[in-house]
């Protein structure tokens, strides 16, 4: 063997990429210690991602005060990359479903507006390429918070300013963009979103995901009510119907928010990460790849970071072997084209105890070892 790339998801809830990627690393030592690794840890656009991104530039993150989705103040992190030309965003720091209670979830009242502060403090310090994932939102706002943040004002039919929240898209009349600073329009925004619901409708933003953040049935029509016509009055203002763009209801319409007032292009996360790194560089010469995460199922198929890296290897006629915590659905992953699967979990050990940072740590690392013992008798 001469080179093997190690580019693994986080085991979510137990260990971050890059400590799977070095466990994995240390089991391979012990049967091949001359070979040469690569290490990538990986994320698929959701949470870890500005940690895999910071750390694959050497770059450094940005602690700023901004708002929760009840405009409460909190403190928030994003990345700066690339000598600081290009910010890594997880909406979810200043957005997300987590920062508030069981008893606070309410679409309706919840905004974006956090992650427009974000963005401004990245434009503020010179920014101009944006890499954002939207993944866990607690809004309904189809983005007018993260707008109002920049610059941007929506008016009802009496020239007044609308909340920016969920249930005050019904109201909104007309946008206002005089404010707008022209460094919104220089940056160039890539949103990283796996999912391709419409902006409205009954598989839109507010009827699938909605109910998930705190709406009731009757909250679910009235947010999708409001969306329809924002979406129309899109239609009017930009030229654009966001019903025709897969994605545009992502974190309750954020997404298209995105798309129709900054030009933004909507990509499956793993997609975004691989392209951001150069993934394919790495590739070059490569024996095989060892990618793995939390759990390998029939979701893993479906735009994962797994499934990524198995798309990317693929290309190159180079084998991929996946590690996971669990491994079902293995005759559909194995169709998929992965080259075979391990569970790093032993027989018998309750998943309590196997998430325990070290004993999931050790798991892993004896899984590569064995998988190195096959490969090279």
């Amino acid at each position: 063997m001469k080179k093997i790339i190690i580019a693994p998801d986080s085991f979510k809830g137990s260990l971050t990429s890059a400590e799977v990627a070095n466990a994995i690393e240390l089991g391979i030592k012990r049967v091949a210690p001359n070979c040469e690794i690569v290490k990538v840890p990986i994320a698929d656009g959701g949470d870890g991602t500005m940690d895999t991104l910071v750390s694959a530039f050497g770059g450094k993150k940005i602690k700023i005060k901004v708002h929760d989705p009840l405009m409460r103040p909190i403190e928030a992190e994003y990345g700066l990359v690339k000598n600081g030309e290009t910010a890594v965003i997880e909406m979810a720091t200043a957005s997300g479903l987590t920062l508030l209670s069981k008893e606070e979830q309410n679409p309706s009242i919840t905004t974006t507006f956090g992650t427009g502060e974000i963005i401004k403090d990245a434009l503020q310090r010179g920014c101009r390429t944006f890499l954002i994932g939207i993944g866990g939102s607690a809004t309904n706002d189809a983005g007018i918070g993260m707008l109002k943040a920049l610059g941007f004002r929506f008016l009802d039919k009496k020239g007044e300013e609308c909340d920016v929240v969920g249930n005050a898209l019904q109201s909104i009349y007309s946008i206002d963009e005089t404010r707008v600073s022209s460094k919104v329009y220089e940056a160039q925004f890539t949103i990283a979103s796996d999912v391709d619901n419409p902006f409205s409708g009954t598989n839109g933003a507010a009827y699938v995901y909605a109910p998930q953040k705190g709406a009731n049935n009757k909250m679910v029509e009235e947010l999708d009510k409001g969306l329809e016509s924002f979406r129309q009055l899109i239609i009017e203002k930009k030229g654009i119907d966001l019903n025709t763009i897969s994605g545009a209801g992502a974190a309750g319409g954020l997404g298209g928010g995105f798309v129709a007032f900054l030009n933004a292009q909507l990509k499956p996360g793993i997609e975004m990460v691989l392209q951001t790194i150069d993934f394919e560089n790495y590739l070059q010469n490569a024996d095989f790849v060892v990618t793995g995460e939390g759990k390998l199922d029939i979701q893993t198929t479906m735009g994962k970071a797994a499934s990524g890296i198995l798309d990317a290897a693929s290309k190159k006629n180079i084998p991929v072997i996946a590690i996971g915590g669990s491994v079902e659905d293995k005759e559909a992953l194995l169709k998929r084209g992965f080259t075979s699967l391990f569970p790093a979990t032993p027989n018998g050990m309750s998943i309590e105890e196997a998430m325990q940072k070290e004993t999931a740590k050790k798991s892993i690392a004896q899984t590569a070892e064995q998988i190195m013992r096959t490969m090279i008798k």
